[in-house]
């Protein structure tokens, strides 16, 4: 078993998203374990963010579909990327419009699902083998 180093590595990545309030407190755990590691990824995270291709407004948007997701489920997330994206101009109309795209994530569940309920039915019906 390794030691820990006896300096910790430097966060300023981390530290920056902790006195904006934008951490995570989900992430301290693995802060915690691997403070170099947890600045790497949240570097590989923003980056698409710092590089200037998309517009704020939509960098916005796309937060509040991935935090908003089915998958995720983040209402922090969620309300600190609404209050930005209205601050850059967008309307309750864009923002209800990303929610309801987003919405969409759950169908894979019916259509999963349902198919195979018919199937599950249908074999229920069939008499059983002499």
């Amino acid at each position: 078993m390794q030691t820990p180093p006896a300096t910790a590595p430097a966060t300023p990545l981390c530290d920056t998203l902790k006195q904006r309030g934008e951490w995570n407190p989900a992430w301290d755990p693995f802060y915690q374990l691997d403070p170099d590691w947890t600045e790497k990824f949240m570097a590989m995270g923003v980056a698409p963010m710092l590089r200037g291709v998309l517009d704020a407004k939509t960098i916005e948007f796309i937060a509040i579909a991935v935090d908003a997701s089915c998958t995720h489920l983040y209402a922090p997330g969620v309300r600190r990327h609404i209050r930005k994206a209205l601050e850059l101009g967008a309307t309750a109309e864009e923002i209800t419009a990303v929610l309801q795209l987003t919405s969409v994530l759950g169908i894979h569940t019916m259509s999963l699902g349902a198919p195979l309920l018919q199937e599950a039915l249908a074999d229920a019906a069939r008499p059983a083998a002499p």
